[in-house]
């Protein structure tokens, strides 16, 4: 089966007669109605509305287009929008730092930015302006000094698609950022649509979207998954797709009981999030039959939380693991038996399974002299996949260095079992001596419930540093003794609230800015040489 490109995605949609019903948690960004509701031919009429703005402003086959706005779906329609008149788009998170946000529009070197007067305003007051990294700026929302309103190219002719071909470069994207500065990942139609999506839009039993379900997703949408999610699931043409814009409980909440999902995709931070709501009896999760969660490994007690909150009587957790660069490597299903034990020093989640069958290879390496170690000893996880991206943007050095042939090295540290598991151990540069980060930060929540996020900082001398989050904000001493009795040694615990906690668009914690932060800036135990 061969997928389609986004650029004309919606229209073929529309004239196969998709009766997919869209739900937004909010407006989009891109639409002046104020509407919260989509059928499949109003949203092939935005997407071709928004690609007239494009040319209107400027943008040509080929010319790289950024994209930083708040967290929403249209980052999405957007990049439609851009590949339907062969343009790049490149779509960056507004929540990285403004100084992040330089350096990848300077390495991008965009014809325009799509951006919002709120986002322009936010990056002033930290003494930068945006504008001046690419020539022309559009704003959605209002005017702004240095940009183009989006009244003065609305109306703009629609122009015809003009697709670009399949190995060249379709869409950029970054990854999380929680080591240092994101990298700008390029994929093709090649890997991000006819390998990645394709292998996702067929019908498999209980893993597959069907045209009864109600399918729910809170993501990071500049991300790479928002992309590859749609095509996918939309193509599947389910009853319904439901759109959550914030993990906030008390955003999401109204919008899920109103749409209850039959399944639902989200970011780890979002299931941790919701739990409490998962936890209560009224909970809008009781008809889901499969859970997914991409991006990152979930804490255990999370998901035995979701999968008793359904009163299906045998929900899934599909839990997949890969890269921005890769796409999915493994994958993993979990059931209430999988999760049942607690407090125990096992696998549970860091087990992400098996490779992901006929589309990717695994190896673990030697850090030092990339050689293959066997099986059921720790080392550099390297994988082979035909879904790696193009490369890195600016950066070709960096995508070399990571490649030992035709492998590619993930910077994770981990060990693939005697039946072929793949076991996670940590990020390389996030490890410390004797132990797993993961492993400890797993046993930590399944162990003191009232922990939302616990995050251990590895350091090249000294014991490794707990960084708390607990709901009420205070930690009994004597209860965390008793829950770390039996791991390696570690500091006394810090606890912040979880405003305190830089996190990335995807809600994982950028690590190295916490370690400066809080440790002065002290080394990683890690080299960080696969970041």
């Amino acid at each position: 089966m061969k997928l389609l490109a986004p650029g004309p995605f919606f229209d073929v949609l529309a004239d196969r007669g998709t009766g997919t019903t869209v739900h937004l948690s909010r407006p989009l960004d891109i639409a002046d109605d104020g509407r919260t509701t989509y059928d499949i031919p109003d949203l092939a009429h935005l997407v071709s509305q928004a690609a007239g703005w494009l040319e209107g402003l400027g943008v040509t086959p080929g010319d790289r287009v950024a994209v930083i706005k708040p967290n929403h779906w249209d980052y999405v329609l957007l990049a439609c929008a851009a590949a339907r008149i062969g343009a790049v788009p490149a779509l960056i998170s507004d929540r990285l730092p403004v100084e992040t946000l330089q350096v990848l529009l300077k390495r991008l070197d965009a014809k325009a930015l799509v951006t919002t007067s709120a986002t322009l305003a936010a990056a002033r007051g930290a003494e930068t302006d945006l504008t001046a990294f690419t020539r022309r700026t559009l704003t959605l929302d209002a005017p702004a000094p240095g940009a183009i309103p989006l009244a003065d190219v609305r109306g703009h002719r629609t122009p015809p698609p003009r697709p670009r071909p399949d190995d060249l470069t379709l869409a950029i994207m970054h990854t999380s950022g929680t080591t240092g500065i994101p990298k700008l990942v390029r994929h093709s139609a090649r890997t991000l649509i006819h390998r990645i999506a394709a292998a996702e839009a067929r019908r498999l039993p209980l893993v597959s979207t069907r045209r009864a379900d109600t399918v729910a997703q809170a993501a990071s949408y500049a991300h790479g998954r928002g992309l590859a999610w749609t095509i996918s699931v939309f193509w599947l043409a389910p009853r319904a797709a439901v759109i959550l814009d914030a993990y906030d409980v008390r955003l999401a909440e109204p919008v899920l009981r109103a749409h209850p999902p039959t399944v639902l995709e989200a970011a780890p931070s979002a299931f941790v999030r919701w739990q409490p709501l998962a936890a209560s009896p009224d909970n809008p999760f009781h008809d889901v039959r499969l859970y997914i969660n991409a991006f990152d490994a979930v804490h255990p007690p999370t998901v035995r939380t979701f999968l008793t909150a359904t009163r299906r009587r045998l929900p899934l957790w599909v839990q997949v693991w890969g890269q921005s660069e890769t796409g999915p490597l493994t994958f993993r299903c979990l059931t209430r038996r999988s999760v049942r034990a607690t407090g125990e020093r096992h696998p549970t989640t860091r087990d992400l399974g098996r490779t992901v069958p006929g589309k990717a290879g695994l190896r673990v390496v030697d850090p030092t002299t990339l050689q293959p170690v066997g099986r059921g000893r720790p080392g550099l996880v390297q994988a082979r996949t035909r879904t790696l991206c193009a490369g890195y943007v600016s950066e070709p050095e960096r995508m070399r260095a990571k490649l030992s042939g035709p492998w590619f090295t993930t910077g994770d540290l981990g060990l693939i079992t005697r039946s072929g598991r793949l076991l996670l151990l940590d990020r390389e540069v996030d490890t410390i001596p004797d132990g797993s980060c993961v492993e400890i930060e797993d046993v930590i929540h399944d162990r003191l419930p009232e922990v939302v996020e616990a995050v251990v900082l590895g350091r090249a001398r000294g014991l490794p540093q707990p960084v708390l989050v607990t709901r009420d904000g205070t930690l009994d001493p004597g209860a965390w003794r008793q829950a770390v009795t039996d791991l390696p040694p570690l500091g006394e615990p810090t606890v912040l609230s979880l405003d305190q906690l830089p996190l990335t668009a995807t809600g994982k914690v950028r690590r190295q800015e916490l370690r400066d932060r809080l440790l002065d800036g002290a080394p990683p135990y890690g080299t960080g040489r696969w970041t």
